[in-house]
This record gives structure tokens, C-alpha cells and sequence, in this order.
């Protein structure tokens, strides 16, 4: 498949960086190019986005719903169109770019939602003394520029969660989006513009890292809502002077398995958290605890529900597990693996590779001093391990900085909300995977570099401001 470049920055200096080439993850087949701008450019990039912030800012609530409405029932005409260019750009199988796209739908159909159901409330000013002739209101105003930079594991909806509530909200946005998906993001933003949204409204950039730091201290934006790992967005936090931060950063997801729990339909959740879109997946099982007493069963039904995964071609309908976005990212989870092993680790079932295809791989007695157990994984790694006592599962579920979602299994309500109470996490989910989510939540984490909620609500709250109106009548 091919898509066009096109684009939407200015044109700038004369000595333009080569432009960007895109490739398959599966089969580094080229798929398309776009151009790419250096910070020289951020200038005219800005001067763009300040037209689109004051035609985005006169648009009334309803002519943003309207928008996003008809960008909702265009999304899901064109659905097959956008879950085929996520396979082949990021890799992830058909069957999962599907569900990806109807939850891009959601995201859309709610930010349509907020632009009409949320403009603020009366303030009860007659009811402090002194105030009793005072009437008023506040109402949620836009910021102004938003800096919007986006990852590539989910292409299309994690832009979504960016784009809808921010002109939802009456903002522009200078989009960024991964260097590795940029054309799943221009073909929402096209699909947006073919909504009915003004043009200007969202600037889409591709560049380096220079080009990202230049935006983030310019001035003029007002908010950076980022999506990544905590090395860049410790860069960004550096570099962004006074503005607004919103941050969904990286997680190493534990799950707590209680000897009472169905331990089938535990092991068979936390193979489809582990394993789903090829472990790429911030809130994706990672750390599995399980009581000792059930650690053998657990293990065996784990291991066989993992065995049973094809992995391959994404385009095909029969594959569970897709290439990871490139034959690095795939090395370095088999070079994690390794250090594990040599560590004391020992893989029960996964641990080859093929190009940037990563077998679903299951590691048990991983120390804990392993960088597999410590870190991020983002691969189709899972690492299982006994524990003896719910408080030991606690403490060692809670010995991470990365702090996302987590989750447990047990049939004791009382002590799953014992549990969901003390553990350290921006969710916790019950007898499900840790990566369950659904796009209206509070979505993002705990502890450190955690910084503001996505949901559609939420992020729309975080990307506008209050404004009082008071009338002393």
C-alpha cells in the first residue's frame, strides 16, 4: 500500500532533509514517504498554528461537534482502509488494527461529545455573604497551540485521544507523531479536515529530535500533551519552560494471582495482555506474581495458551502476534531475554526471532536486579515468579517506578479491593488483564513523571482553562 506525502508545514530553507521513508515492519517493503522540517522551520510551523488557533477558537461548541461527528461516521466508512494501513506501517494484525480503529471511532464520537456536554457551570455566588447580588458562571476556554507528540504503537487511536479533545476544546494542534507511523496520523487528519475541519486547525511535523526539542520551547505553545518513554519525556520537561505538561509514559504492569482465582481464565487473560499488539503496549502484562500454592497449574495453562500463538505475517487473518515496529526492537527484547538467562532466568516457551518478528516468550526466575524485570519491556515478554504472602506480592508488584495500570485475580472481593486500595497504580483492574481500557477513562499513572489524565474527558479538562464570568447585578 501507498500513500502520498503530503505536506503540511511550511516550506522553509532551501537544504530540506532527505525526506522520511516508510517501510513495513514485517517485510521493510516502502509504503510511502513524507517530508520532514528542521527547527528553522518552527517559525512559519507556528505562525500556521496561530491562524488555526484563532479560526479554532471562533468555531462555536456545536460547529465542533458537527465536525467531529461527521469525522466519527467517516472513520468508521473508511475503517478497513485505516486498520490496512496500520498493518502494514506498525505491524499490528489485522484483527487487532481492527478493534484499534473502532476504538479510534470511540475516541472521535466522544470528543464530539465534550465539545457540546462540558462549557462549564454556574457558580453559586449568592450564597457566600457579601455575594448575594452576584451572579455568574465559568466556562472552559481553549489554551491556545497544543504540541501533540504521539508514539507508534497505536498509530491511529493514540492520536485520536490528542487530536479530538484538543479541538474539541477549541485549540490548534502541531501534530508530531512518531517518525515510524506518520501516515496512519495524516490519514486521520485528512479524514478530520474532510470532516469539515478548517485546515490550519492541525499542522502535522515529521523531523528528529531537534526539531521536537525546538517546538517544546517555543513560547507560543501552551501545552505539550506527550505520549512516550520517561528519557524523552524527561527531555521535555527540561526543555519545556512555563506551559502546561500532560504525560503518558511508560509501565511495567503487574499482576497479582491469588490461588483462589480461575485460573484459566487468568493465565488466557494475561497471555492476550503480554502478547497483544507484540508486547508493544504501555499497560500490557509484564510481571506475572502468582501465588505459590497455584504457581505449577498457573504455569502449565500459561505456557500452553502461549504455544498455541501464531506468529507472522500481520496481514494474515489467522495471525495472533505481529512483527514488533523493527528488527531492532525485536533484538533488543531477545537481548534482554538473554541477559535474564544468564542471569538465572529460564524460558519456558518463545525466545526466537525472525527479523522483527519476537516469538511470545515466557520467562520464569527472572532476579529481580534483570533489567526484564525492572524495566519497560514494550516486547512480547512475559516473566512469571512465585510469592508467598499477599503483602509479599504487594511489595514486590509496587518495587517499580513505572506505574500505569496493574492488576489482580482472586474470587475474595474483600481482598481484591484490599488489594486494588494499596497497590500503586493509575488503575487497577480485577479479574481482567492490566491492559484493559476503555477510551472514556481516567487514563494515565502514578509515582514518578506522572503528569495529567487521558480519557476523552479528562484530557479535554486538561486542555482547556476556566474562565468566571460574575455579574454584579
Amino acid at each position: 500500500m501507498s500513500a502520498p506525502a503530503i505536506d503540511r508545514a511550511p516550506a522553509g530553507r532551501s537544504d530540506r532533509p532527505e525526506p522520511l521513508v516508510v517501510t513495513a515492519p514485517y517485510d521493510g517493503r516502502v509504503i510511502g514517504t513524507v517530508a520532514q522540517s528542521v527547527p528553522a522551520d518552527v517559525d512559519g510551523i507556528l505562525e500556521r498554528a496561530r491562524t488555526g488557533a484563532r479560526i479554532s477558537r471562533g468555531l462555536s461548541r456545536f460547529a465542533r461537534h458537527e465536525i467531529l461527528d461527521r469525522a466519527t461516521a467517516l472513520l468508521r466508512e473508511r475503517a478497513e482502509e485505516a486498520a490496512t494501513l496500520i498493518v502494514a506501517e506498525a505491524g499490528k494484525t489485522i484483527r487487532q488494527a481492527r478493534k484499534e480503529v473502532r476504538r479510534a471511532v470511540m475516541t472521535i464520537s466522544l470528543s464530539a461529545d465534550a465539545a457540546r456536554s462540558h462549557p462549564g457551570e454556574v457558580i453559586a455566588f449568592d450564597a457566600f455573604e457579601g455575594s448575594e447580588s452576584r451572579r455568574g458562571w465559568f466556562t472552559r476556554e481553549p489554551l491556545g497551540i497544543i504540541l501533540a507528540i504521539t508514539p507508534y504503537n497505536d498509530a491511529l487511536n493514540l492520536v485520536a485521544h490528542k487530536l479530538g479533545p484538543a479541538i474539541a476544546g477549541g485549540n490548534a494542534v502541531v501534530l508530531k507523531p512518531s517518525q515510524l507511523t506518520p501516515l496512519t496520523a495524516r490519514f486521520l487528519v485528512d479524514l478530520l479536515v474532510d470532516a469539515g475541519l478548517p485546515d490550519e486547525i492541525v499542522t502535522v511535523v515529521h523531523g528528529d529530535r531537534d526539531l521536537a526539542q525546538a517546538l517544546v520551547a517555543a513560547r507560543e505553545v501552551r501545552m505539550v500533551s506527550f505520549t512516550g518513554g520517561f528519557a524523552t519525556g524527561e527531555a521535555i520537561a527540561r526543555g519545556a519552560g512555563l506551559k502546561k505538561l500532560a504525560m503518558e509514559l511508560g509501565g511495567n504492569a503487574p499482576v497479582i494471582v491469588f490461588a483462589d482465582a480461575d485460573l484459566d481464565t487468568a493465565a488466557e487473560a494475561c497471555v492476550s495482555g503480554a502478547f497483544w499488539a507484540a508486547g508493544q503496549n504501555c499497560v500490557g502484562a509484564q510481571r506475572l506474581l502468582v501465588e505459590r500454592s497455584a504457581y505449577d497449574t498457573f504455569r502449565e495453562r500459561l505456557v500452553a495458551y502461549a504455544v498455541a500463538l501464531r506468529a507472522g505475517d500481520p496481514s494474515d487473518e489467522a495471525t495472533d502476534v505481529g512483527p514488533m515496529i523493527s528488527a531492532e526492537a525485536a533484538h533488543r527484547a531477545e537481548r534482554l531475554v538473554d541477559d535474564a538467562v544468564a542471569a538465572g532466568g529460564r524460558v519456558l516457551v518463545g525466545h526466537r526471532r525472525t527479523g522483527a518478528v519476537y516469538a511470545p516468550t515466557v520467562v520464569e526466575d527472572v532476579p529481580a536486579s534483570c533489567e526484564l524485570w525492572a524495566d519497560e519491556v514494550f516486547a512480547p515478554v512475559v516473566v512469571l515468579t512465585a510469592f508467598d504472602t499477599e503483602e509479599e506480592a504487594i511489595a514486590r508488584a509496587d518495587d517499580t517506578e513505572y506505574a500505569l495500570h496493574a492488576a489482580t485475580f482472586t474470587s475474595d472481593i474483600a481482598r481484591a479491593l484490599r488489594v486494588a486500595d494499596r497497590l500503586e497504580a493509575g488503575g487497577v483492574m480485577v479479574n481482567d488483564s492490566s491492559d484493559y481500557r476503555v477510551d472514556s477513562m481516567p487514563f494515565g499513572g502514578a509515582k514518578y513523571g506522572s503528569m495529567g489524565r487521558e480519557g476523552v474527558r479528562f484530557a479535554y479538562e486538561e486542555m482547556t482553562q476556566p474562565k468566571v464570568i460574575c455579574i454584579n447585578a
